[in-house]
């Protein structure tokens, strides 16, 4: 309930904030995530996969050249395997962007943006493993809510459609992990980070 509230309170502030001047539309977005998972320290070996987002965005244009924000509520999912262990992140993200844009004509027009997002999971939070030919057991704890930043660029086309590409990365540790490896029985624990390079496209109706 209380993730629920502060999202509905992130969101109050954003409109209250916005001037009367200002254009607004709404939209859907979606792209995927190629993942990124950053140890403390080489502990395992680790692979990273591609994952998705999606949901609702809405864009300000501000009433000065070039210059506006948007604001999303995004179903995120990034997945990375660690050992024999595969490990999923599932959360509601929300991104807050100002962005820059830069004429090409009447038809097109090309942006930067950067932004915080506010992360909240809503998936499982903990992962064991037990990798039989090495005796290495480990564990992953994945954080109740997390806080990345955004830096990319983008097209948009025909004032609709956008097409945009950036680096999502963690502000701080998205969990933490335990491995006890072979016979010696030693212990090995950190932060981990999931950043993601993320490709997507919107629509503003």
């Amino acid at each position: 309930m209380k993730k629920i509230l502060t999202v509905v309170v992130l969101f109050a502030a954003l409109m209250t904030a916005v001037p009367a001047k200002a254009e607004v539309k709404f939209g859907l977005k979606g792209g995927l995530n190629l993942t990124n998972m950053r140890f403390d320290s080489s502990v395992a070996d680790k692979s990273n996969q591609a994952g998705f987002f999606i949901g609702p965005t809405v864009k300000f244009t501000l009433p000065i050249v070039g210059l506006g924000f948007d604001a999303s509520a995004l179903y995120d999912q990034r997945s990375a395997e660690v050992g024999n262990e595969k490990i999923k992140q599932q959360s509601i993200q929300i991104p807050v962007n100002l962005r820059y844009a830069i004429g090409l004509g009447s038809t097109a027009s090309i942006y930067f943006f950067a932004g915080p997002q506010f992360g909240f999971n809503v998936g499982d939070k903990s992962f064991t493993s037990f990798d039989a030919a090495t005796a290495t057991a480990s564990s992953w704890t994945l954080k109740s809510s997390n806080l990345s930043a955004n830096v990319g660029l983008g097209l948009m086309l025909l004032g609709h459609l956008q097409v945009f590409a950036n680096y999502n990365f963690a502000l701080g540790k998205t969990g933490e992990y335990q491995s006890i490896q072979g016979a010696s029985s030693m212990l090995f624990e950190g932060d981990t980070k999931m950043n993601a390079w993320q490709i997507a496209v919107a629509y503003y109706f």
